[in-house]
């Protein structure tokens, strides 16, 4: 392949990872299978390793996961939780041993750990003088949410450690899951109750961490197997497996399905037995994991930008059987993304009958040649997620049908648009039947018109009560509607009335975020509010005045113009500011700053990042994270990153902290 080509496969690459990353680890509805991320994630390193010069800066090889989700405070791990590299056979398997020996300068056995791979969800657990002080998830690996009321309540989790060598601090790394047979219960209530199903055990369980209210978390079967000590305090432990040890004399819980290996045969011996065993095990395995046992060499070896050296995942293969595409329908997500789904002949695989498999999106179909009457493979990658891996042209009678997704939303009829570089086509309808009680929650929240007492579960109340059908029937509710409703009286009635009032005082880019648009965060719903100053003119706005405003790029523009050009998201807009909105003003401590733009790098000693920037958009400035030539100051402080050295190359005026307070202050 030449160097062109790998530039332009390498772009492609980044970028679909990247999202699939985000689909798994932040919104926990996977797009595509393990398998073909695993795919899609070996591609990408081969090219990287063979054009190391094509590389990008946002390479999903150099990082973990996903981003952290607004719900929860932050915590910062003291040491990183890196996710794992794969084998996807014995081979790897063996080439993984042959690249510790290597790096280790050996030709003597290494000493492994073999443990069950469990389909959860990553956590560490940091107790303090044996209690637990913080339960968090892995987030992006440095940094993870911070659920430590929600990690309280799950049953085999010990609040205060055992034994008679608990130490002063350690930090403990698990997986949080759900046997299968408590997967299936929960799922056949949530049936009972008209409640989606979850698609797979590891849903579950993240989801159900992910619940703001702890008292429904405690309802969840959730449990923990530990297989990691990190920070430790007053006790040596020298080999993996002692720590396992050390960890069941403190009360964890560790996996069951674990065993000392003395070379790497051993190891993959383990795997095979264990992979005819998976049918019958109690919880959700998706292969092996493989760990040097020795705590020293494991230090010897480190890590490498997204994973350890130390060990690996040998991922056990997906099944497959043919099916017949019967169908092809699509179905709209909670956030508009339009998802074609096949409708099958109904087929076994391991023991589980499928009946519908998901296509992605049109890129994938047209990539596959997919069409309605097709004989197809289907997998259930991972054991669980139903997904067809390709077409047996050989079967077909010339009867098949292409398929092509409608430009408009099959719920509501509004228009549904694909941004530039994505692959899902989105719903543009504001108050989409499909994804109307995500998107009120979104406006009705903290961070949008902050309606105080207005959680997810009064929305979905709400809207299942049939009392709201758009975001302007919000301002219509009614004292005696609501107390038609079980759990609320005069009192709770009447705080939500007033709250709904107080939301109309509400700053414009408030509102504008809380309208839940495409790419539209926080940050730049204050530069839209700054520029136009009002709703009406940002609905008006062209593409080519948009793209003209620092910050905003083309995909945002024309995410607007998009949402804008809806006639009905238009006129619902309208009915909102007719419920008398009146904005709150601003206004800038100083106008020898309003509109300058500044960006942030290195620390400063007397303020937080924070703290800066609330000081510059105080006086009107706006705070960038990237340099460029409409940059008009950076300011620097100790061990500034490479954002000072391209503004050196720009010319663009350098601020140190003296300086900066001098202007500000």
């Amino acid at each position: 392949m030449d160097k062109v080509s790998a530039k332009k496969l390498i772009k492609e690459l980044t970028e679909k990872i990247n999202y699939h990353n985000w689909c798994y680890y932040v919104k926990d509805e996977p797009e595509i299978s393990d398998a073909e991320y695993d795919k899609y994630f070996h591609e990408l390193q081969k090219l990287e390793e063979q054009f190391p010069g094509l590389k990008q800066n946002d390479s999903p090889t150099q990082k973990v996961g996903g981003a952290v989700l607004d719900e929860f405070n932050k915590h910062s791990h003291a040491i990183p939780m890196l996710s794992l590299s794969n084998a996807l056979n014995e081979e790897d398997a063996y080439d993984f041993d042959v690249r510790v020996k290597k790096f280790l300068d050996t030709k003597e056995d290494i000493e492994y750990v073999a443990e069950a791979k469990i389909d959860g969800l990553a956590m560490e657990l940091t107790y303090e003088r044996g209690v637990l002080k913080v339960g968090s998830t892995r987030g992006d690996g440095a940094t993870g949410e911070d659920i430590t009321e929600n990690i309280k309540t799950v049953k085999t989790i010990p609040l205060h450690l055992f034994g008679k060598e608990i130490p002063s601090l350690i930090d403990v790394m698990g997986e949080v899951f759900m046997n299968l047979k408590d997967f299936n219960e929960l799922n056949e209530k949530r049936l009972k109750n008209d409640e989606p199903l979850f698609a797979n055990s590891r849903n579950a369980s993240a989801g159900s961490l992910r619940q703001l209210d702890s008292r429904l978390v405690a309802q969840r079967p959730l449990r923990m197997y530990c297989y990691r000590v990190g920070r430790l305090s007053g006790k040596k432990l020298s080999t993996h497996w002692q720590a396992l040890e050390y960890l069941k004399k403190l009360g964890f819980q560790v996996n069951p399905y674990s065993q000392v290996c003395k070379n790497i045969k051993e190891a993959v011996h383990f795997y095979k037995n264990l992979f005819e065993k998976r049918d019958h095990l109690e919880f959700e395995i998706d292969g092996v994991v493989v760990k040097v046992n020795s705590l020293k060499l494991q230090d010897e070896l480190g890590t490498i930008a997204r994973s350890p050296r130390w060990a690996i995942a040998i991922k056990f293969p997906a099944r497959q059987e043919t099916s017949v595409i019967e169908d092809i329908q699509v179905q709209v997500g909670r956030t508009g993304a339009l998802t074609p789904v096949a409708h099958l002949k109904p087929v076994n695989i391991g023991g589980v009958i499928v009946k519908r498999a998901s296509l992605h999106n049109q890129d994938e179909i047209d990539k596959k040649d997919i069409r309605i009457g097709d004989t197809v493979f289907v997998e259930r990658a991972g054991d669980v997620i139903p997904y067809v891996v390709k077409v047996v042209i050989q079967k077909r009678s010339g009867k098949e049908k292409k398929y092509k997704i409608s430009d408009t939303c099959p719920v509501c009829h509004s228009h549904a648009f694909k941004p530039e570089g994505e692959a899902v086509s989105r719903c543009t309808g504001l108050n989409c039947p499909a994804k109307l009680k995500e998107s009120v929650s979104h406006f009705v929240s903290r961070d949008a018109l902050n309606i105080e007492g207005f959680g997810r579960k009064h929305v979905e109340q709400f809207i299942d009560a049939g009392l709201i059908n758009s975001f302007s029937d919000i301002f219509k509710i009614k004292k005696e509607d609501m107390l038609k409703l079980e759990r609320w009286g005069d009192l709770s009635a009447d705080n939500l009335i007033e709250a709904i009032k107080n939301s109309k005082q509400q700053t414009l880019d408030r509102l504008i975020y809380g309208l839940g648009i495409r790419f539209i965060g926080q940050q730049t719903a204050k530069i839209l509010s700054g520029h136009f100053g009002s709703l009406e003119k940002l609905v008006k706005a062209t593409y080519e005045e948009l793209i003209n405003i620092h910050e905003v790029g083309p995909r945002l523009a024309q995410s607007l113009v998009d949402f804008f050009s809806e006639k009905k998201n238009v006129e619902e807009i309208k009915r909102i500011l007719e419920r008398g909105f009146k904005f709150k003003v601003v206004k800038a401590k100083s106008s020898k700053l309003q509109g300058k733009i500044f960006v942030l790098t290195g620390t400063l000693e007397s303020l937080g990042r924070g703290e800066a920037k609330k000081l510059l958009e105080g006086h009107g400035a706006r705070v960038s994270e990237s340099v460029s030539k409409k940059t008009h100051f950076v300011v620097a402080g100790s061990e500034p990153g490479s954002k000072l050295s391209q503004a050196k190359e720009l010319g663009v005026a350098v601020l140190d902290e003296k300086e900066f307070l001098k202007m500000v202050k």
